[in-house]
């Protein structure tokens, strides 16, 4: 999942501003008990995500994919006064330890946190969304973009995280592929089609594809 060597990431979080105790925690705890723990956003990714919310400013965010709580707190401190962050999840057995977390943070009022396949879910949602995070399936990630896509103002942010896939992404000509691959490039060469946004993709720890509804 790293692009870097593990020296230079590791002075990149140095010359970051320190996790606090309770992202700290969150982290030993999925490392302890859930499965993947890869799967967190973890110091470095979460501190960018807090920061283009603070550069941002939106009003609303719907991130597709908890996990456990990590990048939702992230995003959600970024949040001026009155803001919200709707967060959904299908995995109904870390909700206790993700509530839970939520509730330390001091942010659960700001934070709506649903159950569900988000694929039936982000149809009901009102929005607008002024960022959407995407970090679930990755199968239906070009499902959840075109899900969120009318729901998205213009100047809207859509981050789609994992989007190099720990370099599978990287197929050489006849090379087989599986399928959450050949998903992710699609939904990357999607993207880059799409008129209604610029977009970016930042080689940072798994890949960020960042878009801007034009």
């Amino acid at each position: 999942m790293e692009f870097i060597d593990p020296a230079l990431l590791a002075y990149c979080e140095s010359i970051t501003s320190d996790e606090d105790a309770l992202l700290k925690k969150i982290t030993r705890e999925t490392q302890a008990k859930v499965l993947m723990p890869r799967m967190i956003s973890g110091h470095l990714q979460g501190k960018m995500l807090e920061f283009f919310v603070k550069m941002h400013q939106p009003k609303t965010i719907l991130e597709i994919g908890t996990y456990t709580g990590y990048s939702g707190i992230c995003l959600a401190r970024g949040l001026k006064k009155g803001g919200k962050l709707i967060t959904l999840d299908i995995n109904d057995e870390l909700e206790t330890m993700v509530r839970g977390f939520f509730e330390e943070s001091g942010l659960a009022e700001q934070i709506d946190y649903q159950l569900g396949n988000a694929r039936e879910i982000i149809p009901t949602l009102e929005g607008p969304f002024d960022l959407v995070f995407i970090d679930a399936d990755k199968f239906y990630y070009a499902d959840y973009f075109d899900l969120v896509i009318d729901k998205v103002p213009s100047g809207g942010i859509i981050l789609a995280d994992n989007v190099l896939w720990s370099g599978k992404i990287l197929v050489e000509p006849g090379q087989k592929i599986d399928k959450d691959t050949k998903a992710l490039l699609d939904f990357n060469q999607k993207v880059q089609d799409d008129p209604r946004v610029e977009n970016i993709l930042l080689p940072i720890r798994d890949g960020v594809l960042m878009a801007r509804k034009l």
